[in-house]
């Protein structure tokens, strides 16, 4: 029932509510903090993307990351124009993650995750022992032309929306529904003459492009980044969000990183004791709603169609 009309809708009307709040609300927190809900949930979406092939890709913090370095760059140390940089952060996290799916994508599982991880660690130690781009300290001064500033929050959340909508349209594609085989049993399309590899290296490039132009994104709303800003751990809330939410339909990564977020700015000044909060919350989740809040959603709605019955 969630993979028809009705999921759609909620997306849309989702999308919409956050735009217009973004172009309406006068509190600069809160519209930075709807800017920080929809960049989280393409970062979650991204990484249930990659398991539509069956892999955890740890890496989508390093094309985050990667999408912020390559915007801050270009505008900051270059001088570049605003729309140039924000094109070239998917377009080089997208060529990055090409490399590197076409180098990893061999192995599978465990092993791929290993892999993944340390080229998320190799990437922020890169950042930190190059002066030339800040070091420890990162790059600060990403700012949106005048003329757009006020409308900043409404730009990047449209274009965050946007991004959600062209994973959801691809995994309902027919390419999606290879994704999908492949995660089932890639024997079975590699016996058909399809090329596996190429594939999966398609799937972690659009996914990769995606957190790229979320992660120019980030650079232009908090004006600052540095590498302490795209470790694993990002990979690892984004895995929370999916699981909260559900990873059973598109929309349980939005709904994740929209609780998730929410509750973090909650239990942000509860210092070494956030992480422990987070870890809970993920336990008892998997325990108590192991489809998340969709499949909580779709139960829910069973029920209630049984009853009427």
């Amino acid at each position: 029932m969630w993979n028809r009309l009705p999921g759609v809708w909620i997306c849309v009307a989702f999308a919409i509510a956050s735009v217009l709040f973004a172009l309406l609300a006068t509190n600069a927190y809160y519209t930075s903090l709807v800017v920080w809900v929809l960049t989280n949930a393409v970062l979650a979406s991204a990484l249930r993307f990659v398991l539509q092939i069956g892999e955890l890709n740890i890496a989508t913090a390093a094309f985050f990351g990667i999408g912020a370095y390559t915007t801050a760059i270009t505008a900051v140390l270059l001088g570049w124009p605003f729309w140039l940089t924000l094109l070239l952060a998917p377009l080089v996290a997208g060529a990055l993650s090409a490399l590197f799916g076409w180098v990893t994508l061999r192995t599978k599982g465990p092993y791929f995750l290993l892999v993944s991880f340390a080229v998320t660690e190799v990437v922020r130690l890169v950042y930190t022992q190059t002066n030339a781009i800040g070091g420890n300290s990162g790059l600060v001064g990403m700012f949106p032309p005048m003329a757009i500033e006020a409308y900043y929050p409404a730009l990047a959340v449209a274009l965050l929306a946007a991004t959600l909508f062209a994973l959801y349209g691809v995994e309902r594609s027919d390419l999606g529904r290879l994704f999908k085989a492949i995660e089932n049993n890639d024997a079975i399309p590699r016996s058909v003459g399809l090329n596996v590899v190429f594939l999966k290296v398609l799937c972690v490039v659009i996914a990769g492009s995606a957190v790229g132009l979320a992660g120019g994104l980030h650079a232009y709303a908090n004006n600052v980044i540095a590498p302490s800003d795209f470790t694993f751990f990002v990979a690892i809330l984004a895995l929370a969000y999916v699981k909260i939410g559900g990873e059973g339909h598109a929309l349980g990564p939005v709904l994740g990183a929209a609780l998730l977020t929410l509750v973090g700015q909650w239990v942000a000044g509860i210092s070494a004791w956030e992480n422990i909060f987070y870890g809970a919350v993920i336990v008892v989740t998997l325990l108590v709603f192991p489809g998340g809040l969709v499949g909580l959603a779709a139960r829910a709605r069973g029920l209630v169609t049984r009853s009427a019955r």
